[in-house]
């Protein structure tokens, strides 16, 4: 018997209580499978850190996009693009209900909205690099980008070292401008996926991600990094840069003080779900539901709730 239902996304910063609730939503619609959104839980070995859903949970519902990569490897977008639409793909033709759910918006874009992504020029891109670290930084290829690509510049601060770079890598890898590639992120046209996202208040968010990390250490995330740091292959820049791992790799291979490692995450981390609040917040397709942080956030009314309008 069809389900008829189309894709549900559920997004929000990190430790907002997303995969709960995804959890929670799979229990109560039978048949569902979760999707996930995120950059790093597609790593081989990388689970404490990134909250990686447990195999008790991948056993009670299927997850996909789950360890798709080792941890030396770079994983890109369009990697992440061309296995998400496959699997979604595979999911209608068995009459599966897709419940998506993650804090990288990137990801989700490329996979909701219609997205051509561009190539990767590495060489080109490391040289680009060597150029924002000279005296012009990175206002001095925004000047260049600004002349080859009047277009993308403009959608960009000169200050945005990582934007700037990517768009001239990709105008003058692909030799064509960065902004031929689509409308730009700040569009947001009809989607058949229907946006349901999580909002803490600062404190609570603040208060759970602090939480959260200390379990996480407590968990043995310590003994997990020093055991990708032993890899003989390493870690990709991508990995090396996950949140956690780059501070406790830099305990653990540059002496920094294991509370100071600690204490660098907790605030990096608030930093990082302070910019998702405002990547997701210029969505207007969400529909959001607000907690401060109290209650338990799959709870029967906020389940009801999604199910209802879903």
């Amino acid at each position: 018997m069809s389900t008829n239902l189309g894709p549900i996304a559920i997004v929000g910063a990190t430790a907002s209580g997303k995969s709960a609730l995804a959890l929670e939503l799979a229990r109560r619609r039978p048949g569902s499978e979760i999707v996930s959104v995120d950059s790093m839980v597609v790593y081989r070995g990388m689970d404490i850190g990134t909250s990686k859903p447990s195999l008790a949970e991948r056993a009670e519902v299927p997850h996909h996009l789950v360890d798709l990569a080792e941890p030396w490897e770079d994983f890109s977008v369009q990697r992440y693009q061309d296995a998400a639409l496959t699997v979604l793909a595979e999911l209608r033709e068995r009459d599966r209900p897709a419940i998506l759910v993650g804090g990288a918006g990137l990801y989700l874009r490329s996979v909701i909205d219609p997205m051509s992504i561009p190539g990767r020029w590495p060489e080109l891109a490391a040289g680009l690099e060597r150029e924002a670290d000279g005296p012009d930084g990175s206002a001095g290829l925004h000047a260049r980008l600004a002349a080859l690509d009047p277009l993308a510049a403009s959608r960009m601060l000169p200050a945005n070292r990582r934007r700037v770079v990517r768009a001239l890598e990709v105008t003058l890898g692909a030799g064509r401008p960065f902004s031929s590639f689509g409308p730009g992120l700040s569009k947001y046209g009809p989607t058949s996926v229907r946006l349901v996202g999580i909002r803490l208040t600062r404190a609570a968010r603040n208060l759970r991600i602090a939480a959260r990390v200390q379990a996480q250490m407590e968990a043995g995330w310590l003994e997990e990094v020093r055991g990708l740091a032993g890899l003989a292959q390493g870690l990709s820049r991508t990995a090396r840069q996950a949140l956690g791992y780059r501070e406790l790799l830099g305990h653990l291979e540059d002496g920094i003080p294991l509370d100071e490692a600690i204490a660098q995450t907790v605030c990096r981390t608030q930093r990082f779900a302070k910019r998702q609040e405002a990547w997701f917040g210029r969505d207007p397709r969400i529909v959001w539901f607000d907690s401060d942080g109290e209650d338990d956030l799959k709870s029967s009314a906020m389940v009801d709730a999604v199910l209802r309008d879903w």
